[in-house]
């Protein structure tokens, strides 16, 4: 599989910064590592060995960035409200330089991006989408919790509202992103097994449906852990479905 690593130092995140690209033609589909994990989590996990062929079919063009949640989140040196703006600038380096990397990388400027992420994956990916339905059109979210105040140590901002889905979702009154949210396809899936959250996507799900924004909730079964063989296998049900 044709597999190209590019790099370079990111204004907003002050460091340098890797993307990995699988394949040559397709949807692209961005994929956000778990908890502190790297671009290449992913490759290590087999997962994108269990859809090469969709990405050799021209299915899809697989793009894999960097986390920056032991910088943030994950970081319990740090106060939570440096946690906070450390994820505006994660936001910032993924809509101002990811995005047009990748527009320029598939040579069609304004494609909308699709997102993907298991675990802590799956929030950064929910959240991307639901602050940029302009830049992205599809989620596949799974495994995943949209609640980050469990990192906050009662502590409360702008930066932490505004990237807490189950706070700012609600509260949403923009006509605008609102329309553009109801056309972006958005499915929430997790497992029911071992170390699954379920009714973190089931409540997930429940207040994009107040708002009037369509999505799927697919909960598997109690079997379905939360590990990599699940993960891999609900890529490889909804790679086929929508692209």
């Amino acid at each position: 599989m044709k597999k190209d690593v590019h790099y370079w130092h990111s204004p907003n995140l002050n460091q340098e910064m890797p993307i990995a690209v699988y394949g040559d033609f397709g949807a692209p589909l961005l994929l956000f590592p778990t908890a502190a994990a790297d671009f290449e989590e992913y490759e290590r996990f087999q997962l994108i060995d269990a859809i090469a062929p969709h990405i050799y079919s021209g299915r899809v063009k697989v793009y894999s960035i960097n986390s920056i949640n032991r910088e943030s989140w994950l970081n319990d040196n740090l106060h939570p409200g440096q946690r906070a703006w450390r994820q505006v600038e994660y936001d910032r380096y993924v809509t101002q330089e990811v995005v047009p990397f990748i527009w320029d990388n598939c040579r069609t400027p304004g494609i909308g991006i699709a997102t993907t992420g298991a675990s802590f994956g799956a929030f950064h990916a929910a959240n991307t989408v639901f602050k940029h339905p302009d830049q992205f059109d599809t989620l596949i979210a799974m495994s995943g919790s949209y609640d980050l105040r469990g990192y906050c140590k009662d502590y409360y901002d702008d930066n932490v509202y505004f990237n807490n889905p189950v706070d700012y979702i609600p509260r949403l009154e923009d006509d605008w992103y609102l329309n553009q949210l109801r056309q972006t396809r958005i499915h929430i899936v997790s497992g029911q097994g071992a170390y699954e959250a379920p009714d973190q996507s089931r409540r997930m799900s429940e207040i994009l449906w107040s708002k009037g924004v369509p999505n799927e909730l697919d909960l598997w079964g109690y079997d379905i852990a939360h590990d990599w063989p699940t993960w891999r296998q609900m890529l490889n049900v909804y790679i086929p479905r929508l692209f």
